[in-house]
């Protein structure tokens, strides 16, 4: 069957006491920036960081106690997984997750720590659901789908609710799609409110099997993806066949837009959200002429994001502002250069982070040397300054800031 905007209502019900209303607020320096009115649904502050939470519990609030005492099997890269192990410990089932091999390890150690026992499976959902299956059987275990169920939808579809009625007259909302779970039960919650609303789906370009069943085309994506958690290769047909029906569009963004998006609601809006929910304000960037003159919604699906991950993003982000520049540099091999190097920089208001000082490679002749100098600057028209300082004191200099 497909759900109903009143099977969104029930789940609700069952599931308020125990979930976080999380807030819908207002983006104000992005709004500022991108020239549109932005509202972001903070799914990130939800249970286990993610709105995977509100499904899992739906569906395990819906199981007999015969199902209960033997136990529940998900397979998940991570936000699921989490979701069905918090709510399953917290109700006394016990939760096996079968998870693909190249999970984030804070993904892997946040669900042991909710209480599941883990195990690692295939490169990927697709391949590790067959042994999800696999062990249902002989274990006799509860299987909850992530995506392809409809009390996990309509427990997904809550934060849609909750949405129009903290910012009721949104005139757009932007939902990331992986399986299609979360926007099928979105999407029949807000329609249900106001059909008048848009509903957008945002997914990476590597993983835009729902597109590609859209548009009635084979997929043929699937490499690997900042947006891991959104890395779905089959899509659900329950969904597709709702999200045909309810979403207005769906638009896909670049690992580098996905990765800039993280990166500005980090700088911008001091949200830490993962991949899935970058691809959301990617889209709308991207096709920023489409959203404006309308009040915007996005969910901020989850922040659990691989804090090495996180670390490099930040690194290359500043980089491309010009606050981090790698200054190449070929002197004469002589006593002082680096010195005056250094003082010119720092009189500009610079800070020297890393120097290499190379004189052994074949690049540069004898009596010269090549020097890497690693600066730290206000952004890059204060780096164009230093450079043109350097050059005015004889200095042969170029930035390497592109990434």
């Amino acid at each position: 069957m497909s759900i109903t905007y009143e099977d969104v209502l029930n789940a609700r019900e069952k599931i308020k006491d125990a979930v976080i209303l999380t807030p819908t607020v207002k983006a104000t320096r992005l709004s500022l920036h991108l020239g549109i009115d932005l509202y972001l649904k903070l799914e990130n502050l939800q249970h286990t960081s993610s709105f995977k939470a509100r499904g899992a519990l739906n569906k395990l609030l819906s199981l007999s106690d015969e199902q209960r005492e033997k136990g529940v099997i998900a397979c998940s890269a991570g936000n699921h997984a989490q979701g069905v192990a918090y709510n399953a410990t917290r109700l006394g089932i016990p939760s096996t997750i079968i998870m693909p091999k190249f999970t984030p390890f804070n993904k892997i150690k946040r669900t042991e720590d909710f209480g599941a026992k883990v195990i690692l499976y295939g490169n990927g959902f697709d391949e590790s659901v067959g042994e999800t299956m696999r062990i249902a059987e002989e274990e006799n275990l509860t299987f909850i789908h992530p995506f392809d169920d409809d009390v996990v939808i309509a427990g997904q579809g809550t934060l849609g609710l909750e949405m129009l009625e903290q910012v009721p007259d949104l005139d757009v909302v932007v939902v990331p799609i992986g399986g299609g779970g979360m926007i099928a039960g979105v999407a029949t919650a807000i329609k249900g409110i106001n059909p008048d609303v848009e509903v957008i789906g945002a997914q990476a370009e590597n993983f835009d099997a729902m597109l590609a069943m859209k548009e009635r085309r084979p997929f043929t994506g699937g490499d690997l993806t900042i947006a891991e958690g959104i890395a779905v290769k089959t899509p659900s047909e329950k969904d597709f066949k709702i999200i045909d029906g309810l979403v207005d569009k769906i638009f896909t963004a670049s690992e580098r837009e996905i990765e800039i998006a993280i990166y500005n609601l980090l700088n911008d809006e001091k949200l830490v959200a993962e991949g899935a929910a970058g691809v959301g304000l990617a889209v709308i960037k991207k096709n920023i002429d489409y959203f404006k003159g309308k009040k915007v919604g996005m969910v901020l699906c989850g922040g659990n994001i691989d804090s090495r991950t996180l670390s490099t993003l930040i690194l290359r982000g500043l980089i491309r502002e010009g606050r981090i520049t790698r200054l190449i540099f070929e002197i004469d091999d002589t006593p002082g250069q680096l010195s005056d190097i250094s003082r010119i920089i720092g009189s500009a208001g610079a800070n020297v982070i890393e120097v290499i000082h190379q004189r052994m490679m074949q690049t540069v002749s004898l009596k010269r040397a090549e020097l890497e100098v690693v600066i730290e600057a206000r952004d890059r028209l204060h780096v164009d300054e230093i450079i043109q300082t350097l050059e005015d004191a004889g200095f042969s200099v170029k930035a390497l800031r592109d990434v």
